[in-house]
Protein backbone atom coordinates (compact mmCIF):
# COMPACT_ATOMS: atom_id res chain seq x y z
CA UNK A 1 0.00 0.00 0.00
CA UNK A 2 1.75 3.04 -0.89
CA UNK A 3 3.00 5.49 2.05
CA UNK A 4 3.82 8.96 2.24
CA UNK A 5 7.07 7.91 0.96
CA UNK A 6 5.88 6.24 -2.37
CA UNK A 7 3.44 9.49 -2.83
CA UNK A 8 6.77 11.62 -1.77
CA UNK A 9 7.79 9.80 -5.11
CA UNK A 10 4.76 10.21 -7.62
CA UNK A 11 5.21 14.02 -6.42
CA UNK A 12 8.70 13.77 -8.35
CA UNK A 13 7.30 11.83 -11.09
CA UNK A 14 5.03 14.93 -11.20
CA UNK A 15 8.10 17.46 -11.38
CA UNK A 16 9.57 15.02 -13.97
CA UNK A 17 6.31 15.16 -15.99
CA UNK A 18 7.03 18.96 -16.22
CA UNK A 19 5.44 21.85 -15.57
CA UNK A 20 3.37 21.39 -18.55
CA UNK A 21 -0.19 21.86 -20.40
CA UNK A 22 -2.65 19.28 -20.39
CA UNK A 23 -3.13 18.74 -24.32
CA UNK A 24 -5.25 16.02 -23.80
CA UNK A 25 -7.41 13.75 -21.06
CA UNK A 26 -8.16 10.27 -21.50
CA UNK A 27 -10.36 8.47 -19.04
CA UNK A 28 -9.43 4.88 -19.73
CA UNK A 29 -11.83 3.18 -16.77
CA UNK A 30 -14.33 5.96 -15.18
CA UNK A 31 -13.89 3.51 -11.89
CA UNK A 32 -10.73 6.12 -10.54
CA UNK A 33 -12.84 8.89 -10.80
CA UNK A 34 -14.27 10.49 -7.56
CA UNK A 35 -16.87 12.98 -7.61
CA UNK A 36 -16.68 14.02 -11.15
CA UNK A 37 -17.29 12.64 -14.55
CA UNK A 38 -14.73 12.03 -17.48
CA UNK A 39 -16.69 14.65 -19.51
CA UNK A 40 -16.17 17.36 -17.10
CA UNK A 41 -12.49 16.40 -15.81
CA UNK A 42 -11.96 17.05 -19.76
CA UNK A 43 -13.28 20.53 -19.81
CA UNK A 44 -12.04 21.69 -16.80
CA UNK A 45 -8.06 19.83 -17.27
CA UNK A 46 -7.54 20.18 -20.93
CA UNK A 47 -5.93 23.74 -22.04
CA UNK A 48 -4.57 23.96 -18.66
CA UNK A 49 -0.69 24.02 -17.61
CA UNK A 50 -0.21 21.79 -14.37
CA UNK A 51 1.15 23.93 -10.96
CA UNK A 52 3.78 22.90 -8.48
CA UNK A 53 2.57 19.92 -7.26
CA UNK A 54 2.51 19.37 -3.39
CA UNK A 55 2.04 16.63 -1.20
CA UNK A 56 0.09 15.86 2.48
CA UNK A 57 0.21 12.75 3.86
CA UNK A 58 -1.15 10.24 1.68
CA UNK A 59 -2.50 12.76 -0.79
CA UNK A 60 -1.03 14.30 -3.69
CA UNK A 61 -2.26 17.81 -5.23
CA UNK A 62 -2.03 19.36 -8.45
CA UNK A 63 -2.79 22.47 -9.45
CA UNK A 64 -4.13 23.22 -12.36
CA UNK A 65 -3.14 26.97 -13.37
CA UNK A 66 -6.56 29.13 -13.00
CA UNK A 67 -8.63 26.39 -12.44
CA UNK A 68 -9.21 23.85 -9.93
CA UNK A 69 -7.02 20.67 -8.28
CA UNK A 70 -5.99 17.36 -9.40
CA UNK A 71 -6.23 15.37 -6.31
CA UNK A 72 -5.07 11.73 -6.23
CA UNK A 73 -5.12 9.47 -3.60
CA UNK A 74 -3.68 6.47 -4.56
CA UNK A 75 -5.58 3.39 -2.40
CA UNK A 76 -3.67 0.00 -2.19
CA UNK A 77 -2.28 -0.21 -5.49
CA UNK A 78 -2.35 3.61 -7.23
CA UNK A 79 0.84 5.03 -9.24
CA UNK A 80 2.06 7.54 -11.21
CA UNK A 81 4.16 7.43 -14.33
CA UNK A 82 5.43 9.91 -16.72
CA UNK A 83 6.17 7.91 -20.03
CA UNK A 84 6.50 9.00 -23.46
CA UNK A 85 3.20 8.99 -25.29
CA UNK A 86 4.20 6.52 -27.43
CA UNK A 87 5.11 3.63 -24.93
CA UNK A 88 2.52 1.39 -25.04
CA UNK A 89 -0.33 1.15 -22.08
CA UNK A 90 -0.14 -1.36 -19.05
CA UNK A 91 -2.81 -3.27 -18.78
CA UNK A 92 -3.86 -1.06 -14.86
CA UNK A 93 -3.59 2.54 -16.25
CA UNK A 94 -6.80 3.97 -15.53
CA UNK A 95 -6.38 7.66 -16.26
CA UNK A 96 -3.49 9.15 -18.87
CA UNK A 97 -3.20 12.77 -19.38
CA UNK A 98 -0.95 13.77 -22.51
CA UNK A 99 1.44 16.80 -21.59
CA UNK A 100 2.49 19.12 -24.74
CA UNK A 101 2.55 16.41 -26.69
CA UNK A 102 5.75 15.27 -24.92
CA UNK A 103 4.64 13.21 -21.77
CA UNK A 104 2.00 11.21 -21.19
CA UNK A 105 0.96 11.04 -17.37
CA UNK A 106 -0.35 7.70 -16.35
CA UNK A 107 -2.46 6.89 -13.22
CA UNK A 108 -2.13 2.95 -13.13
CA UNK A 109 -4.18 1.41 -10.36
CA UNK A 110 -5.24 -2.46 -9.96
CA UNK A 111 -8.02 -2.50 -7.62
CA UNK A 112 -9.04 1.04 -7.58
CA UNK A 113 -9.89 1.52 -3.78
CA UNK A 114 -9.37 5.57 -4.11
CA UNK A 115 -8.61 7.32 -7.51
CA UNK A 116 -8.70 10.76 -9.00
CA UNK A 117 -10.82 14.00 -8.07
CA UNK A 118 -11.47 17.27 -9.28
CA UNK A 119 -11.40 19.53 -6.56
CA UNK A 120 -11.93 23.51 -5.73
CA UNK A 121 -9.94 25.72 -2.54
CA UNK A 122 -12.76 24.40 -0.49
CA UNK A 123 -13.21 21.17 -1.41
CA UNK A 124 -9.03 21.01 -1.30
CA UNK A 125 -9.67 22.32 3.06
CA UNK A 126 -12.43 19.94 3.52
CA UNK A 127 -9.82 17.55 2.62
CA UNK A 128 -7.41 18.86 4.98
CA UNK A 129 -9.46 19.26 7.82
CA UNK A 130 -9.80 15.55 8.46
CA UNK A 131 -6.07 15.12 8.09
CA UNK A 132 -3.46 15.60 11.28
CA UNK A 133 -0.24 17.28 10.44
CA UNK A 134 2.07 16.04 7.72
CA UNK A 135 4.31 12.80 9.99
CA UNK A 136 7.56 14.03 7.89
CA UNK A 137 6.98 18.14 9.11
CA UNK A 138 5.69 17.11 12.74
CA UNK A 139 7.88 17.90 15.91
CA UNK A 140 8.29 16.18 18.95
CA UNK A 141 6.57 18.12 20.75
CA UNK A 142 3.09 17.64 18.25
CA UNK A 143 3.68 14.17 18.03
CA UNK A 144 3.57 14.29 22.31
CA UNK A 145 0.60 16.04 22.29
CA UNK A 146 -0.89 14.17 20.06
CA UNK A 147 -0.54 10.64 21.15
CA UNK A 148 -1.05 11.23 24.94
CA UNK A 149 -4.52 12.30 24.12
CA UNK A 150 -5.28 8.85 22.44
CA UNK A 151 -6.74 6.22 24.61
CA UNK A 152 -6.11 3.63 22.37
CA UNK A 153 -3.05 1.54 21.13
CA UNK A 154 -0.29 3.43 19.92
CA UNK A 155 -0.08 1.27 16.69
CA UNK A 156 -3.59 2.06 16.24
CA UNK A 157 -3.01 6.23 17.08
CA UNK A 158 -0.02 6.18 14.17
CA UNK A 159 -2.18 4.90 11.78
CA UNK A 160 -5.32 7.41 12.33
CA UNK A 161 -4.56 9.35 9.30
CA UNK A 162 -6.76 12.11 11.49
CA UNK A 163 -4.04 11.89 13.90
CA UNK A 164 -1.36 12.11 12.19
CA UNK A 165 -1.06 12.12 8.20
CA UNK A 166 1.06 10.05 5.98
CA UNK A 167 2.24 6.63 8.02
CA UNK A 168 0.76 3.03 7.14
CA UNK A 169 1.32 -0.45 7.98
CA UNK A 170 4.73 -0.72 7.59
CA UNK A 171 6.15 2.42 8.43
CA UNK A 172 4.20 1.85 11.87
CA UNK A 173 5.64 -1.30 12.39
CA UNK A 174 8.94 0.21 11.64
CA UNK A 175 9.15 2.84 13.64
CA UNK A 176 7.61 0.94 17.15
CA UNK A 177 10.34 -1.71 16.26
CA UNK A 178 13.21 1.03 16.16
CA UNK A 179 11.91 3.13 18.88
CA UNK A 180 11.44 -0.41 21.03
CA UNK A 181 7.62 0.26 21.63
CA UNK A 182 5.07 -2.49 21.76
CA UNK A 183 2.38 -1.48 19.47
CA UNK A 184 -0.37 -2.96 21.94
CA UNK A 185 0.75 -0.26 24.13
CA UNK A 186 -1.48 2.32 25.15
CA UNK A 187 -0.54 5.89 23.35
CA UNK A 188 -0.79 8.25 26.64
CA UNK A 189 1.03 5.91 28.89
CA UNK A 190 4.16 6.38 26.84
CA UNK A 191 6.99 8.36 29.28
CA UNK A 192 8.92 11.13 28.23
CA UNK A 193 12.09 9.11 27.03
CA UNK A 194 10.29 6.92 24.42
CA UNK A 195 7.89 9.57 23.00
CA UNK A 196 11.42 11.02 22.46
CA UNK A 197 12.28 7.96 20.61
CA UNK A 198 9.26 7.03 18.95
CA UNK A 199 9.78 10.92 16.89
CA UNK A 200 13.36 10.18 16.80
CA UNK A 201 12.68 6.52 15.00
CA UNK A 202 9.99 7.99 13.12
CA UNK A 203 12.18 10.96 11.51
CA UNK A 204 15.18 8.68 10.83
CA UNK A 205 12.79 6.04 8.93
CA UNK A 206 10.93 8.60 7.00
CA UNK A 207 13.58 10.28 5.74
CA UNK A 208 15.43 7.34 4.38
CA UNK A 209 12.29 5.84 3.06
CA UNK A 210 11.62 9.23 1.15
CA UNK A 211 15.05 9.07 -0.38
CA UNK A 212 14.45 5.36 -1.86
CA UNK A 213 10.62 5.89 -2.65
CA UNK A 214 9.42 3.19 -0.24
CA UNK A 215 9.81 1.67 2.39
CA UNK A 216 13.30 -0.42 1.82
CA UNK A 217 12.85 -3.98 2.36
CA UNK A 218 16.30 -4.22 3.71
CA UNK A 219 17.77 -7.46 5.93
CA UNK A 220 18.56 -4.73 8.44
CA UNK A 221 14.75 -3.22 8.56
CA UNK A 222 12.25 -5.12 9.99
CA UNK A 223 10.34 -4.45 6.25
CA UNK A 224 13.03 -6.81 5.08
CA UNK A 225 12.60 -9.86 7.47
CA UNK A 226 8.60 -9.58 7.65
CA UNK A 227 7.46 -12.17 5.06
CA UNK A 228 10.12 -14.47 5.56
CA UNK A 229 9.09 -18.11 6.03
CA UNK A 230 10.90 -17.99 9.15
CA UNK A 231 10.82 -14.01 10.24
CA UNK A 232 13.41 -13.60 12.98
CA UNK A 233 14.36 -10.00 14.25
CA UNK A 234 17.25 -8.73 12.41
CA UNK A 235 18.29 -6.99 15.72
CA UNK A 236 18.01 -10.18 18.11
CA UNK A 237 17.80 -12.80 15.98
CA UNK A 238 14.96 -14.03 18.05
CA UNK A 239 11.25 -15.49 15.93
CA UNK A 240 9.00 -12.31 15.16
CA UNK A 241 5.47 -12.42 16.47
CA UNK A 242 2.17 -11.84 14.27
CA UNK A 243 -1.29 -10.34 15.06
CA UNK A 244 -3.82 -8.03 14.12
CA UNK A 245 -3.96 -4.49 15.41
CA UNK A 246 -6.12 -1.55 14.15
CA UNK A 247 -7.51 -4.57 12.05
CA UNK A 248 -3.84 -4.94 10.47
CA UNK A 249 -1.21 -7.22 10.08
CA UNK A 250 1.38 -6.52 12.33
CA UNK A 251 4.60 -7.60 13.10
CA UNK A 252 7.08 -7.21 16.00
CA UNK A 253 9.53 -8.49 18.40
CA UNK A 254 8.51 -9.42 21.55
CA UNK A 255 12.08 -9.29 22.73
CA UNK A 256 12.97 -5.81 21.74
CA UNK A 257 9.40 -4.67 22.10
CA UNK A 258 8.46 -5.52 25.61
Amino acid sequence: MPELPDVEGFRRVLSTCGRRCVTDIEVRDAGVLRGVTGRRLRKEGEGRRLGKAWRHGKWLFAPLDGGPTLVFHFGMTGSLWCCSPDEPFAVHDRLVLTLDGARSLRYRDQRKLQGVQLADEAAVGRILERLGPDALAVDRTQLTDLLSARRGAVKSALMDQAVLAGLGNLLCDEILWRARVAPRTPARDLSATTYRQLHAAMGRVLRTSVRAGCVPPRRSWLTGRRDDSESLCPRCGRRLCFGRVAGRRTVWCPHCQP
